[in-house]
């Protein structure tokens, strides 16, 4: 997982070292020989904006063949070189620590969102139920899969949930959603094929209200930016159910495509946070570092497999962990199962 974007960090952080070692050479060449021993002991490299240009151009190409935005890739160039530029290095120290650890803050700085959204403690607080969560997102990002996934990780931290099927668009989404809410032990709301999906929506919430529920999930018809109906009904469905909180789904395997989705939805309607789907099979990473950075709205969740305790509360500092190669394994992920993983 991540292993592109590994490669590229990695590669860049040697590329440095290199140049900050070379840096060095020439100072020590330039000591007079019988102050050697004592002056290389104080003896620092500062680092140059052009020390660093050249393997920040090639970061910034390989970056793009990684799927990072170019934005997010014009953000991290500035982080890193606010990071190291400037620099002083001593002579004799762990240089290529020092360079990664930096690159590292820089990745962190993109990855931390400007706003979070602790969700438990939002749907505990709020005065009046249900707490109501809309989802958006295109087709095939997985959405109605994930909206179960939630489902199961809400009532596994004590909250009762009700689904509102308002997909009456796509044949066979009543159905899919149907299934997967027997097996995760919740109720569907639902109308037939054709009918407005905001009456189901509103049905929903009034169900909740009158049985006390405490959140209503609500699923949407997939769609894109070339099918303005299902957009304007989106909107519609927005309007009336006025959500707490509306999520995009994106499927992290699309790259940059996720997060020009994401964009579009987000000018469509305010999105506050995001799910990302498929993370386990990402070997690039693109996605999880631009999406963020481009809208404004935190990743909330990660799937990372196809069982309903595969959807994970997001922790930008595990994922930099993964990126770097750290942790228990590769292919380890943050904990499933409390309240105290969901930090946003």
């Amino acid at each position: 997982m991540f292993g592109k974007l590994r490669e590229k960090l990695k590669k860049f952080s040697k590329q440095v070292e290199e140049k900050v070692e070379e840096e060095g050479k020439i100072l020590q060449e330039g000591t007079p020989q019988e102050k050697k021993g004592f002056l290389e002991k104080l003896l620092q490299v500062e680092i140059k904006e052009n020390d660093i240009k050249e393997a920040l151009d090639e970061l910034e190409l390989e970056l793009l063949e990684a799927d990072v935005t170019l934005e997010t890739v014009e953000a991290l160039r500035e982080k890193i070189k606010e990071k190291l530029v400037g620099r002083k290095v001593r002579i004799g120290t762990n240089k290529g620590r020092m360079i990664e650890e930096a690159l590292r803050e820089a990745v962190l700085e993109i990855l931390t969102p400007k706003k979070r959204v602790d969700l438990l403690r939002e749907i505990r607080l709020k005065e009046g139920k249900p707490f109501v969560i809309a989802f958006v997102g295109f087709n095939g990002s997985g959405k109605t899969t994930t909206i179960a996934k939630l489902a199961h990780w809400l009532k596994k931290n004590g909250l009762s949930v009700v689904i509102a099927a308002s997909d009456t668009f796509r044949a066979g989404a009543i159905e899919q959603l149907e299934e997967h809410t027997k097996r995760v032990g919740v109720k569907v709301i639902k109308h037939d094929y054709g009918a407005d999906p905001a009456a189901v929506a509103y049905d929903a919430i009034q169900h909740a209200r009158a049985r006390n529920v405490d959140v209503v999930l609500i699923d949407t018809a997939g769609r894109n930016e070339l099918n303005r109906n299902l957009m304007d009904e989106m909107k519609k469905i927005v309007r009336v159910a006025k959500p707490d909180l509306i999520l995009f789904v994106g499927d992290s395997l699309s790259g940059n495509a996720v997060v020009e989705q994401a964009k579009q939805f987000n000018d469509a309607v305010r999105i506050d946070g995001v799910i990302l789907t498929k993370l386990d099979a990402d070997a690039r990473g693109g996605a999880a570092l631009s999406i963020s950075n481009a809208i404004g709205a935190p990743i909330l969740f990660v799937g990372v497999g196809q069982g309903y305790d595969d959807l994970r509360p997001f922790d930008e500092r595990w994922f930099v962990d993964r990126i770097f190669g750290e942790g228990v394994t590769p292919n380890s992920f943050p904990s499933a199962a409390d309240g105290e993983c969901s930090r946003y």
